[in-house]
This record gives C-alpha cells, sequence and structure tokens, in this order.
C-alpha cells in the first residue's frame, strides 16, 4: 500500500494544466472574486471564488446533492432542520424547505424530478418534488437514517441506519419501506454501482464493505478493508473499477480494487475525512474532513495518486463538485458567525 506519492508521477501537473485549460476555457466567467486566496493553505490547486450567505443559524450542515439539468444544489441543514435549495447559475439561495427534523443526508435523484432526505430527529425518508420544491411524501426510515443510494433497475432507495445496523430499503413509486436487511455493525455511506447494478454500504464498527443486491435485498458479499478504522465515506468511481473508503477514526483514505475487491493504496488525510466528491471530466476526487482539511486525488485507470492538501474552511467536511465548471461547493456553518457556502474553483 502506498503512503505518499508513488506512482503516476506525471499525473499531478497534467491535472494543473487541465484546470488551468478549464479556467482560460471561461469554466469561471461571472465570478466573484473574494481578494486574494486567505480561505485556502496547503497545496491544493484551488483558488476561492464566493462567500455566499446561507439562510439560517450558525449550526450544522451535513451532506448535499447537486441537479446539473437544473442547476440546483440541495444543502442539508442539519441543525436547523431544513434543506436550502441554492441555485447555482444565479449564485442565491431560492428555497428553503422546513419540517425535516434533524436532516443529515439528502439525495437528488434528476431522472425522478425528486429529491430525498433523511430526518434522523423523526426516523423518516421525507420526499420532495424538484419542480415544486414542496414536501410529496414520508416513509420510515430506521433508527438513524443518514446517507441514501438510489437502484434505478429496481426503482428502490437504500438508507444507510447508522445506529440500527440496517440497510432500510424503500420502494419509490409506493414511498413505503418494503426490507430491512440486517448488517451487523455500525452502517456509513451506501453508493449505487451501475457496472454490478449493486448497492456497497460501508459497515464501520466490522470494517467491512457489505455488497447489497438490489433485486433480492439481500447481502452477497462482506469484503474486509484491512487499515480502515471507522470507514464512514464511500465513493465508487465505476469506470476505473475503484472505491475510496474515508475512515474516519484513524483519518485514512483507502482504495479498494473492486475487480479484485481488494484494498491496493492507503493514504494519510485530514482529520476525520467525512465526504466524497469526483470531477469525471477531470477526473479528480476530493476527500473532505471535519477538521476542514481537503485532500485531491487524480484517478487513473487503476491507481490514484494525491495531487495535494490544504485547508478549506472551518468544519469543511461536505464536498460536492460540478463537472461542468469544476467548480466545488462546501457549507460552513459558522464563519465570522454566519453560515456560509464557500466556493472553490481550479487556478
Amino acid at each position: 500500500m502506498n503512503n505518499g506519492h508513488a506512482g503516476h508521477r506525471f499525473a499531478a501537473p497534467l491535472i494543473s494544466m487541465l484546470f488551468a485549460a478549464a479556467i482560460a476555457a471561461g469554466s469561471c466567467a461571472g465570478c466573484i472574486a473574494h481578494g486574494a486566496d486567505d480561505a485556502v493553505s496547503g497545496n491544493l490547486p484551488l483558488k476561492h471564488i464566493e462567500d455566499v450567505p446561507l439562510p439560517g443559524r450558525a449550526s450544522r450542515f451535513d451532506y448535499e446533492s447537486y441537479d446539473p439539468g437544473r442547476h440546483l444544489l440541495f444543502i442539508a441543514h442539519l441543525g436547523d432542520s431544513e434543506v436550502v435549495v441554492f441555485d447555482t447559475l444565479a449564485s442565491r439561495v431560492v428555497a428553503r424547505i422546513p419540517g425535516i427534523s434533524a436532516v443529515h443526508g439528502v439525495l437528488a435523484v434528476p431522472e425522478l424530478s425528486r429529491v430525498f432526505a433523511s430526518a434522523t430527529g423523526t426516523n423518516e425518508i421525507v420526499a420532495i418534488d424538484e419542480r415544486t420544491l414542496k414536501i410529496t411524501a414520508r416513509a420510515p426510515g430506521g433508527v438513524y437514517p443518514d446517507g441514501m443510494a438510489y437502484a434505478p433497475d429496481t426503482r428502490r432507495l437504500f438508507v444507510s441506519d447508522e445506529t440500527g445496523e440496517t440497510e432500510t430499503v424503500i420502494d419509490v413509486p409506493g414511498n413505503r419501506r418494503i426490507a430491512t436487511i440486517p448488517l451487523d455493525g455500525e452502517v456509513g455511506n451506501s453508493q449505487y454501482d451501475p457496472v454490478s447494478r449493486h448497492i456497497f454500504v460501508n459497515v464501520q464498527t466490522r470494517r467491512q464493505l457489505v455488497e447489497i443486491d438490489p433485486a433480492s435485498n439481500t447481502v452477497v458479499a462482506r469484503i474486509e478493508l484491512p487499515g480502515a478504522k471507522g470507514n464512514h465515506g464511500l465513493l465508487l468511481i465505476p469506470e476505473s473499477r475503484l472505491a475510496l473508503i474515508a475512515c474516519e477514526d484513524n483519518d485514512r483514505l483507502l482504495v479498494l480494487d473492486m475487480r479484485k475487491m481488494k484494498v491496493v493504496e492507503a493514504y494519510d488525510v485530514g482529520g476525520d475525512p467525512d465526504v466524497l466528491a469526483f470531477d469525471p471530466v477531470l477526473r479528480v476526487a476530493y476527500v473532505a474532513g471535519e477538521a476542514g482539511i481537503v485532500s485531491m486525488f487524480s484517478v487513473g485507470a487503476t491507481r490514484v495518486t494525491r495531487i495535494g492538501d490544504g485547508r478549506v474552511g472551518p468544519n469543511a467536511h461536505v464536498v460536492t463538485v460540478d463537472a461542468q465548471t469544476h467548480r466545488s461547493w462546501y457549507p460552513l456553518k459558522d464563519v465570522d458567525g454566519h453560515p456560509v457556502l464557500r466556493i472553490m474553483a481550479p487556478r
């Protein structure tokens, strides 16, 4: 396994050149610059574009999800029990959807014109219509619903029940719970793999990645993760057959080869890594952590290479990236006493 910069030694310079090309092509046209890059430290090839004020109190944010067709970013404001809707073209908040108690997860499913949010305060999954931005349905979500993944073939939503140690399965057309899958450990993030058409779930207290067949709602494999401790965050990169696994208890990123189902690399990252994001055009993965440190990696055909690490902002543990503009978004709960959405772009 690899702790440093070995392999693909030309990858980081290539990514920097691609970033520069993106900027030159106008991917940041109309941006409002905020002085020098004082928001970034370290060696990240990012620059600070804008801090957009977010509504509500200076309280915790959790997951966010992007619909690129509508240019809408859905942000879970956990501390205010609402989903904030941000228009990325207009660079402003266009709606607040209240009544989602202690909202943790949020997942936009553009083909359904629907957004799902996990209301941990009431143990529900809340369905939101993207056209009206109104709540349309609620379904039981387990004991502590958190991250979610959608399996399009079966039209089922898979919900990580973190402390309930299960995966809750929601029939989306009927807005009802149809199965509860025991996972025998505290559950981290869930992701859908379009190659195998299976769901993959972190079981962090067992140091495993569990594979579920959504057609039968059964566990078909348990993959051991040597070196994992608190494997919570998960990102699948289907075209490379890689899974990136963020371990919050030992500040590590594991790289799993999904062809062999074995961990092939491991990297140190910033404190308490949480959410991961991927730019499929530049082939860059982002790892955001509670300590405010973001790590960036170039993703090759079979391996990854570290690009850089740096501080982006206080508690910058959530990240989403737009493949068209290459901007990345970080909801921060407290910047000078106020919540903001920090927007970054390639240098």
